[in-house]
């Protein structure tokens, strides 16, 4: 207890510190300390926000071309030769277009938009606010983090613009199609510039992640113990401890392949021949590089998630007034989650020749995942059991959420199954599985967290109606577009071809593949509509005219309406509670800060 106490009276002296510092030169911000190289969490997660909103856009435009080229092969769009030039001559792509656009579409949605605008966003905004902190543990790491992220974006946005194109071997960038620069078109400058985009990019994280785990662990205002915390602080907490354990994973293998293309190295390459010649390469293993690449890639699927799931708690329980149920059970099943994720890469790898034997035990961890995951669902779906939910834009994100999380994960039993695998791999079976179950579902709860935490941001609301547009339209749309890739998967329909219209087989689905691609044009118009309401919102969305507006029990909904550097302006709150006192004693909710009476019953 000393040393607790020591620690306590150090952070005060310290917030004391900031309190006179902030003080003492508010004045002094300008333009470029307050916007730019703020050294406010709050500044700094708008700035991942909107970064990740320009990206998710073009990512998603990216989308739209190459389902205009799969649902309408023989049709020309003069516009596309204006937008892409000699990438889409005569108003249709070229295939070399199509594999570029596939592989950046990838790249962007999963790393820049998931994983940098989900938890750059939200883990910077919250956990100051709801562990009690004035700041990030490094402010300036903090403003570090995200610029090595906008370097990165400025590094990958160039090589859209190079003579030769942007890196066209798909999102994984499997050697030897990008240790060879001879390979294709899509293997010259444009991979040297993915690579060291990624590598900028993993940087960023690692710089974000560390600062996340510092800050939740060490600067917890008094009375806040672990158990105390919003599960939205445990979601962030092992998002960031799977990214320090695993990106320097995937910076290796990508240092790896650089010296492959240019050093003149063979980790990768073996046997290798190009127009008959043969290649001097002798001894490396692309398998390696799938080895390295899943390492992070399996848990990256759960850094992308795991914050999407913490955010989605936190709303329900507010949206039903209700305590969240299991709160234990929910923490203990986020911490099996991120055991389990570093066990399973290799069921991305069953068809690469790996021994069975070894496969029967990735089959077996990677059903087992399913039972922390399984947990959650229960959880959620009995939070908002007979509770008096509002559906705001937020909850209704929500539930959503757990609609493809349930629908999208179910299809993770089939291709969790090697034996069953080696018929799915690379169909369109894959494709409508992991972009349900994580980039619909971590959608939904980035829109659920955007929704319920942009009157803390910009002290305004955005609007309602358009938020009820915006979620019908794209969770009908999700289910519309991706649900029926299942039965094109289980057909055998390979995923990344150019044209399938001279195939026999799959000549059936012509008429699926021009539904689907019609519906991605709706869905991609609704996403601009939500854009609007974001950036008008900001400006002329209606006022914030109380502190709480959701009758939240947590720390950031005590602060300020439009809160200053330091988040408070006397005193850090003391935390006396859990974080989901809702409904008790005939009380619609007990704030965090709120001393437990006397004759109390125990959550």
């Amino acid at each position: 207890m000393s040393n607790e106490a020591t620690l306590h009276s150090q952070q005060e002296v310290m917030h004391g510190a900031h309190d006179h510092h902030d003080h003492e030169h508010h004045h002094e911000d300008n333009f470029i300390s307050k916007y730019v190289f703020s050294l406010d969490h709050k500044m700094i997660a708008k700035q991942f926000l909107i970064t990740g909103i320009i990206w998710a856009i073009i990512g998603a435009f990216f989308s739209v071309v190459f389902r205009l080229q799969l649902g309408f092969p023989d049709a020309t769009f003069p516009w596309l030769e204006s937008i892409l030039g000699h990438w889409a001559k005569g108003g249709r792509i070229t295939p070399e277009a199509y594999y570029a656009l596939v592989t950046m579409h990838g790249t962007i949605l999963v790393f820049f938009v998931l994983t940098a605008g989900l938890s750059g966003t939200f883990s910077n905004l919250l956990i100051p606010l709801q562990v009690g902190a004035r700041d990030m543990a490094s402010p300036f790491m903090n403003c570090l983090s995200y610029w090595f992220f906008f370097l990165a974006s400025l590094v990958m946005m160039a090589s859209l613009f190079v003579q030769t194109g942007p890196a066209s071997g798909g999102w994984t960038m499997y050697p030897p199609l990008s240790a060879l620069g001879d390979a294709s078109i899509g293997s010259k400058i444009g991979v040297d510039l993915w690579l060291i985009s990624m590598a900028l990019f993993v940087v960023s994280q690692l710089l974000g992640g560390l600062n996340y785990i510092s800050t939740l662990l060490n600067m917890r205002t008094k009375g806040m113990s672990m158990t105390k915390m919003p599960l939205t602080i445990w979601s962030f907490f092992f998002t960031a401890v799977l990214g320090v354990l695993s990106f320097p994973v995937l910076l290796s293998g990508f240092i790896l392949l650089l010296m492959d293309r240019h050093a003149g190295t063979s980790f990768y390459l073996s046997d290798i021949f190009i127009a008959g010649k043969a290649l001097a390469n002798e001894g490396g293993s692309a398998i390696l590089y799938q080895h390295l690449f899943w390492f992070l890639g399996h848990p990256e699927v759960y850094i992308i998630i795991l914050p999407a799931m913490g955010m989605v708690s936190e709303v329900l329980a507010v949206s039903s007034r209700k305590p969240i149920f299991g709160y234990l059970a929910m923490i203990g099943s986020l911490f099996a989650i991120c055991i389990l994720a570093f066990l399973v890469w290799a069921h991305h790898m069953f068809v690469t020749g790996l021994n069975p034997f070894l496969g029967a035990f990735f089959v077996l961890l990677t059903l087992l995942i399913a039972v922390p995951s399984a947990i959650k669902v229960f959880n959620w779906l009995t939070t908002i059991w007979k509770g008096n939910i509002r559906f705001t834009p937020a909850s209704l994100f929500s539930i959503g959420f757990v609609s493809t999380f349930i629908s999208g994960g179910l299809t993770g039993i089939w291709l969790g199954n090697s034996s069953i695998d080696i018929h799915l791999h690379d169909t369109y079976f894959v494709i409508a599985h992991f972009h349900i179950v994580m980039g619909v579902s971590a959608f939904f709860g980035m829109f659920a967290g955007i929704y319920h935490w942009f009157p803390k941001m910009y002290g305004r609301f955005m609007n309602n109606t358009i938020g009820y547009i915006h979620f019908w339209v794209t969770l009908v749309g999700a289910y519309l577009i991706f649900w029926p890739m299942h039965y094109e998967g289980m057909a055998g329909m390979p995923r990344r071809y150019f044209d399938y219209s001279s195939w026999t087989s799959f000549n059936q689905f012509g008429g699926l593949n021009q539904f689907i691609s019609i519906v991605v044009i709706l869905v991609f118009a609704t996403q601009l509509l939500f854009v609007f309401n974001f950036f008008y919102s900001i400006f002329k969305g209606r006022k914030l005219t109380e502190q709480n507006p959701w009758k939240a029990t947590s720390l950031e909904w005590t602060t300020p309406i439009n809160p200053g550097h330091g988040n408070w302006p006397g005193e850090i709150p003391e935390v006396h509670r859990w974080a989901y006192d809702y409904s008790k004693d005939g009380r619609d909710f007990i704030p965090q800060t709120e001393p437990i009476g006397p004759n109390e019953s125990a959550h």
